[in-house]
């Protein structure tokens, strides 16, 4: 390895409180969790009910970390995780607040200005304020320094023009983070970005596209800017700070448990199908699944209690999104093997219709949060190999 140097993951707190934590949350699940197609469960933060995110409010699970008085509860990052994970491994309908509570609450939360902590936050915590996310562009893939929406100052705001793409559920977002471009990019190309706090429902001048997936489905849009005025005050961080401001953002979106359970519910019904004895060849095959979603779980952990002391862990993240997204396509085909059994989104058995929904979806999860090419050139870096 020459020079290279290491990428240092800090073993997680000892944490016994979490197992009450997580008996609660099962027994709330139990009781609210609404009934739904099994297949709705895949990627369950794409699952939306608007209902349920206010339950979860209510229950102090959403802004966990935040303090109490901008609506949060000043628990631990790593209590937050156990409701994560419980509530992905169970299907729950999450994305009313997922965005919001995973990475727009915890950047207003870091830059934001008191009368923009006291506006969101509270209302974030409360499941009533959903956001998504505006920094993919057209023929940008995940070269986000090479946006081109750009903000122009005017009297009073800025007049923005441009378009994002990919952004999942702005057709339902109250909110976005716009990352736009205010100045010249400069040598290093990060230079000139700013992000900005958008109303989606009151600002004219944008509209939102629907974007369908392979499999039908829409939660991808296109948001498209025309001459839309954001007032001055909507500026989010310091102006020409937006490239590290969104570096740090991407940290909470890279490395939560959703990098590796998005094909959780395959798995259990993979498991269930092959029966009580399995042959040798299924049990090695399942053994190695597990055995990787156990070191995930700890890398992603280590990365959570990162954040909770305000360190800005993007190569590690990054890392975390990279081996979990590869697992998370790895299941589907590792099924295909063990089981000789088509999939069929009508079938009447269980692990026909789980396994053709997540094979339809599967492309996606190297694509959204950042692409492989690109994460891997934040490890190189992080490791010092360029």
């Amino acid at each position: 390895m020459g020079g290279a140097k290491g990428l240092r993951f800090d073993p997680p707190s000892h944490f016994p409180e979490g197992e009450r934590l997580r008996a609660e949350v099962r027994a709330f699940l139990a009781e609210h969790l609404p009934r739904r197609a099994l297949t709705e469960g895949i990627g369950s933060w794409g699952g939306h009910d608007r209902e349920f995110s206010r339950k979860m409010g209510a229950r102090g699970w959403i802004g966990m970390t935040w303090p109490k008085r901008y609506g949060g509860h000043e628990r631990s990052a790593l209590e937050r995780y156990v409701v994560l994970e419980e509530m992905l491994a169970a299907g729950a309908p999450v994305s009313g607040h997922w965005i919001a509570d995973r990475q727009s609450g915890p950047l207003i939360l870091r830059v934001g200005t008191e009368a923009q902590k006291r506006h969101y936050l509270p209302r974030i915590a409360a499941g009533e304020l959903s956001f998504c996310i505006g920094m993919s562009e057209p023929d940008s893939g995940s070269d986000l320094a090479s946006a081109r929406t750009r903000a122009a100052a005017v009297a009073g705001g800025y007049r923005v023009n441009g378009t994002k793409l990919w952004t999942s559920n702005a057709h339902r977002a109250d909110c976005m983070i716009l990352l736009a471009r205010t100045g010249e990019a400069g040598e290093q190309r990060h230079g000139g970005l700013t992000q900005f706090l958008v109303d989606l429902k009151a600002t004219p001048g944008i509209s939102i596209r629907p974007v369908h997936n392979l499999a039908g489905e829409h939660h991808f849009n296109e948001v498209v800017f025309q001459d839309a005025l954001l007032p001055a005050a909507s500026v989010l961080g310091a102006v020409g700070d937006g490239w590290d401001q969104v570096t740090g953002e991407l940290a909470f979106e890279r490395s939560g448990p959703e990098r590796f359970l998005s094909s959780f519910a395959l798995l259990v019904e993979l498991t269930r199908a092959l029966g009580r004895e399995p042959s040798e060849r299924a049990r090695i095959a399942l053994g190695r699944i597990v055995a990787h979603i156990v070191t995930l779980r700890r890398l992603s952990r280590s990365v959570a209690g990162m954040l909770q002391t305000g360190a800005n862990p993007a190569q590690q993240a990054a890392l975390v999104k990279d081996l979990g997204t590869a697992l998370e396509q790895e299941i589907p085909e590792i099924a295909r093997q063990l089981l000789d059994e088509e999939p069929d989104r009508a079938a009447a058995r269980d692990f026909a219709r789980v396994l053709a929904h997540t094979m339809m979806n599967a492309p996606s999860f190297t694509l959204r949060g950042g692409t492989r090419e690109i994460l891997r050139g934040m490890i190189a870096r992080g490791l010092g190999l360029r």
